[in-house]
């Protein structure tokens, strides 16, 4: 099977498995349940389902052993992006090509949705059909990546750097809680469920960190010459409120350069792996080229 097959199969796994976790719309709290699943059904590249499916791949852990970590990493995710959306963070209005979940329904609704999508992604994880060990490593594993050393950490750095120029260090630093712990976290839940032993998950550590911090990188090249239209989202959001980026940091050609470095390092990390890593190798590739 191709690489864009196998893709297409990890989509469909976890868009069903997304409907079947999300609250029932016509269930009350309908207008909390509609909001959540506003927030999660939305469309998206699922980049980070499709890294736990494909660092279980690596290892031929069975995908359905898969799906729970695959759907609970983009329930974080899609919290983490309402909360991010609302006007006490980024106070923006596009998200996806459509409103933000604070702009189609209301403020107090998003906030209660980005809570409650957190804790639905933690609950699909405790019932998944996996050694209780196992489930409870994968819980761990995404607590981590969420929580004030990792992604929330992050947002607090961005927050506090608002409207001050960072040094490379601290940029990285910010992005690689903000962005790269889950990211991370995507990849470790799946080659834990493949049973990966401690070298491999460190070498999946290296080449995860290396992906996070590439993914942010053509975030920011994206920011300034992509659209809002090409985006799905507010394009030049962060000059306007003033953030340092890689390329005000680096400038446009710098910023390029280390995406070109960044790529050539997490191909080599994966050399180990060999013909094994083509799905994770293919998903290095379209991080450092995606246009959106």
């Amino acid at each position: 099977m191709t690489t864009e097959a196998l893709f297409a199969a990890w989509l469909q796994r976890t868009e069903a498995h997304l409907q079947q976790v999300l609250p029932d719309p016509e269930t009350t709290p309908q207008r909390l349940h509609q909001a959540m699943r506003y927030a999660a059904l939305g469309g998206g590249k699922r980049m980070r389902p499709l890294l736990v499916h494909a660092a279980g791949q690596l290892f031929g852990a069975n995908p359905a052993r898969l799906d729970a970590a695959a759907v609970a990493v983009e329930l974080i995710h899609a919290y983490s992006l309402v909360h991010d959306d609302l006007p006490a963070m980024d106070d923006d209005d596009l998200r996806r090509g459509r409103p933000t979940t604070h702009i189609a329904f209301d403020e107090a609704t998003a906030i209660l949705a980005g809570d409650a999508l957190q804790t639905r992604a933690f609950e699909v994880l405790a019932d998944a059909p996996l050694p209780p060990a196992l489930a409870l490593a994968c819980v761990r594993t995404l607590a981590c990546a969420s929580g004030a050393a990792g992604m929330c950490g992050g947002q607090a750095l961005d927050i506090d750097a608002t409207g001050q120029q960072q040094s490379l260090e601290a940029l990285k630093r910010m992005h690689a809680l903000k962005t790269g712990a889950l990211i991370r976290a995507a990849v470790r839940m799946g080659a834990l469920c493949g049973e990966a032993g401690d070298d491999d998950l460190a070498r999946l550590d290296a080449f995860a960190s290396t992906l996070g911090l590439a993914f942010q990188v053509r975030d920011d090249i994206l920011d300034v010459e992509a659209s809002s239209e090409q985006l799905g989202k507010t394009a030049g959001k962060d000059q306007a409120q003033d953030k340092s980026t890689f390329p005000s940091l680096l400038g446009m050609d710098g910023a390029k350069a280390t995406l070109a470095e960044l790529a050539s390092t997490m191909q080599a990390a994966l050399l180990p792996f060999g013909a094994r890593a083509e799905a994770l190798s293919a998903l290095a590739e379209l991080t450092v080229r995606r246009s959106h």
